[in-house]
């Protein structure tokens, strides 16, 4: 089926109705809005891959406090720039970054690229971020298609495939581009990230308040829910995982992770691998934290080092597996370190005991 023939409605009209209801219920004041920054609108658009808004504001703001500038972010060192991202998931999109940043600095004097050809190759930019960035930032006419469009699309069209299948895509493409404004470029891209995370959400979604209501052919059919379709679920493997928090007095022992991989360049506890000797233990609980593609349950036991253990039997270099490094940390620095969520938050219990 043709585009034209699947666009059963006057596109102006729909143009119209989302922007109206933008207007009046849209978000006006997140923070990387006002004045559209480029780099403030990269940044966000990075950050908000696979992260909902209200987690991304604190880590936004924070992120351009400390690095206000490209040329800033392309200076930091690693330890610091993972500091700033840590919690926030998905950490190849900090190193994809810093390398784009660094980019900008040499080939672009420090300035964001206002061209698709130049924007698409940068790490960690794809089509619809690409033309995000170009569309909010540039006020160019070129269509975004994240996961809230998508599954808009996918409900007022009622189709019948998961949106990732690739001739479902290449058509949500082709909708994406035929129904994209040539003005307003700003406010109907937001308008359209807004309208899927706000009512046509995934669950429950407030159809009732919906610019496309009289349009929209999965609520004709009372079923928006059903839309998109479920896709055929995998079950997820399972890992399992012994880490150990070697503490003297107020300092914790901290390995360095590869840059890539799960947790990449984070500093995280030692595991089952690094064992020392029989120290006193303490098991703190049993615990699950679910990546993409796995579930990792782990133990985390404690070991209080005495003076002497702590100077003849774990020296500073000890625990260093293969080409990690690792550190004696105090509790009072922990915030300087990029920890892993999990770690974080039970690590931090530690400055207050």
């Amino acid at each position: 089926m043709s585009v034209e023939r699947l666009v059963h409605f006057n596109i102006r009209d729909y143009q119209s109705r989302l922007l109206s209801w933008f207007d009046k219920s849209g978000r006006h004041d997140l923070p990387w809005q006002g004045e559209f920054n480029p780099y403030h609108v990269w940044l966000s658009e990075v950050m908000l891959q696979q992260t909902q808004v209200k987690t991304v504001i604190p880590y936004f703001n924070a992120f351009i406090n400390r690095f206000p500038t490209i040329q800033s972010l392309a200076e930091a060192s690693e330890d610091v720039l993972m500091a700033h991202w840590a919690g926030l998931g998905y950490y190849a999109r900090a190193r994809n970054l810093q390398k784009s940043a660094k980019l900008i600095c040499s080939q672009h004097n420090g300035k964001l690229p206002d061209s698709y050809d130049r924007l698409i190759v940068l790490p960690g930019i794809g089509r619809s971020t690409a033309n995000a960035i170009l569309s909010i930032a540039f006020n160019q006419a070129t269509a975004i298609l994240d996961g809230n469009v998508k599954r808009v699309f996918v409900r007022v069209f009622a189709i019948d495939q998961h949106p990732s299948e690739k001739e479902v895509e290449k058509k949500l493409w082709q909708i994406a581009d035929y129904l994209m404004p040539k003005a307003r470029t700003q406010a109907y891209t937001q308008a359209q990230m807004d309208l899927g995370a706000t009512l046509c959400t995934r669950t429950k979604p407030d159809c009732t308040l919906c610019p496309h209501q009289s349009i929209c052919l999965a609520h004709k059919k009372a079923m928006p829910e059903r839309y998109p379709v479920k896709k055929a679920k995998k079950a997820k493997p399972a890992k399992t995982k012994l880490y150990y928090l070697y503490r003297y007095q107020n300092k914790i022992y901290l390995q360095k992770n590869n840059a890539t991989g799960i947790w990449g360049g984070l500093y995280v506890l030692p595991d089952s691998d690094c064992q020392m000797g029989e120290y006193h233990e303490m098991l703190i609980e049993n615990q699950k934290h679910s990546f993409t593609h796995y579930d990792l349950y782990y133990d985390i036991k404690m070991h209080y080092l005495t003076e002497n253990e702590f100077k003849h039997e774990m020296p500073s270099s000890a625990l260093v597996e293969g080409d990690k490094t690792g550190k004696w940390v105090a509790l009072d620095q922990l915030d300087d370190y990029a920890l892993p969520a999990p770690f974080k938050k039970q690590l931090c219990q530690l400055q207050s005991s």
